[in-house]
C-alpha cells in the first residue's frame, strides 16, 4: 500500500504581522504589479534592474518575479530549444543567461503567448534565483526555493512550508 502520509498537505505556518503565508495564495495564481526594486546578478555583474517587475502568487509557492525584458542587459538571455506547460499560465519558452564564459542553461524563462487572464506575463522574464549569483527585492537576498521547478523567491516575510523540496511534488 502506498504511503499517503506523504501527499497530505502540511500545517501551514502561521503568518505573522507583515507577513503573506504562500497558503493563502490563490489558484489558479494571480499576477500583481510591483514597483519594488528587483536586482539579479550573474557572471559578476547586474543582469537586470527594475522596478516594474510584476509577480505570480500560487498556492504554497514561493512568488515568483518576472522582470521586464527590456530591463535585462543586452545579449545576457540567449532562446534554447524546449519548452513546458503550465496550465494557467501557458507554454513557457525558455532561456539561457551568459555572461562572458559563465552560462546558466536553462535558467530562465517567458511566455510569448499567455493565456487569456495572464497578459501581465507578455515580455516578462523569470529567472531560478538558485542559478543566479544572487537576486534581490529592495536591497534583501532573496533565497531560492528548493527543486528545480519551481523556481520561487523566498524574502523575509514570506511563510511556508513551501512546494519544491523532495517528497513535495503530491501536495
Amino acid at each position: 500500500m502506498p504511503d499517503s502520509s506523504r501527499f497530505r498537505r502540511p500545517l501551514p505556518v502561521q503568518p505573522g504581522p507583515g507577513e503573506e503565508s504562500v497558503w493563502e495564495y490563490p489558484r489558479p495564481p494571480r499576477v500583481e504589479p510591483r514597483d519594488e526594486r528587483v536586482v539579479i546578478r550573474f557572471g559578476g555583474t547586474v543582469i537586470a534592474e527594475s522596478t516594474a517587475a510584476v509577480r505570480v502568487l500560487e498556492t504554497s509557492h514561493p512568488p515568483v518575479y518576472y522582470v521586464p525584458a527590456a530591463d535585462f542587459s543586452p545579449g545576457v538571455l540567449v532562446p534554447v530549444d524546449g519548452t513546458t506547460m503550465c496550465e494557467f499560465k501557458g507554454e513557457a519558452h525558455y532561456l539561457d543567461v551568459r555572461v562572458g564564459d559563465a552560462v546558466a542553461g536553462a535558467a530562465a524563462w517567458t511566455y510569448p503567448d499567455p493565456r487569456p487572464g495572464y497578459a501581465p506575463l507578455f515580455g516578462m522574464i523569470a529567472v531560478y534565483p538558485g542559478r543566479m549569483d544572487a537576486c534581490e527585492v529592495n536591497g534583501v537576498p532573496v533565497q531560492a526555493q528548493e527543486g528545480d521547478f519551481y523556481g520561487g523567491w523566498i524574502t523575509p516575510g514570506i511563510v511556508g512550508p513551501f512546494k519544491g523540496a523532495p517528497g513535495t511534488r503530491g501536495w
